[in-house]
């Protein structure tokens, strides 16, 4: 099981770094306030974009297996659902490009944004799903607020951007021209990538005893 999120949480480094490296390689090019991260998706090197997204997708899935196998989670808790979620929205925004606005909307950026969407709200509702019975267990608390406060600071980003589209309306102003809708993104992906290694090292640990299956709010007594 060990090595298996330590693979997950492979995945998920190198998928961000291929991300990570096609931002810096196009700094010059793409204003990382103003352009969204998908605009990697766009071009000639659109294929490494999606890898990345792919290995992100393929990590967590890997990371949420092995949850589930050191019973942190059950298979069908909203937890894992909303992991998969996470993972079936990127794999989504890895598939269909963003629009191509000089050529104009189309029917694979609508598909795009619809995943996007999926992808960032869900993985803040798994982090804080999988981590709240463990919160104060003595063996897996310091994992679990970890995890809880990152997923939380991905659901304050959400919400922000949630909060700039109403204040756009309310002022008649397109809403991405409300915030430096590129940075805003960049911020909200860094928290909840960082979430997502949070679960994986979770995952990753070595325990001094097994984990009950978190039935009850706060687990009592794990199984030995």
């Amino acid at each position: 099981m060990q090595r298996a999120a330590r693979a997950g949480l492979a995945a998920v480094g190198t998928g961000a770094m291929i991300v990570l490296g096609l931002d810096l390689a196009y700094l010059a090019e793409v204003d990382p306030f103003r352009r969204t991260i998908s605009e990697h998706g766009i071009g000639e090197h659109g294929w490494l974009f999606s890898l990345g997204l792919g290995l992100l997708a393929a990590g967590s899935l890997a990371i949420g297996a092995v949850l589930v196998r050191r019973g942190l989670t059950t298979v069908r808790s909203l937890g894992v659902l909303a992991l998969l979620a996470w993972s079936a929205g990127l794999l989504v925004t890895a598939w269909f490009p963003k629009h191509d606005w000089s050529v104009g909307p189309s029917l694979s950026g609508s598909i795009h944004r619809v995943g996007g969407i999926v992808a960032f709200l869900s993985l803040p509702l798994a982090a804080l799903i999988i981590s709240r019975p463990w919160r104060r267990h003595p063996e897996w608390r310091g994992s679990a607020l970890v995890v809880s406060v990152l997923g939380l600071g991905s659901l304050l980003w959400v919400l922000g951007i949630a909060g700039a589209v109403v204040a756009a309306e309310r002022s008649g102003l397109p809403w991405w021209r409300v915030m430096p809708l590129g940075l805003v993104e960049r911020g909200m992906a860094v928290t909840e990538v960082a979430a997502l290694a949070a679960l994986g090292f979770w995952a990753a640990r070595r325990e001094t005893v097994r984990p009950a299956v978190p039935d009850q709010p706060v687990p009592r007594s794990p199984v030995r």
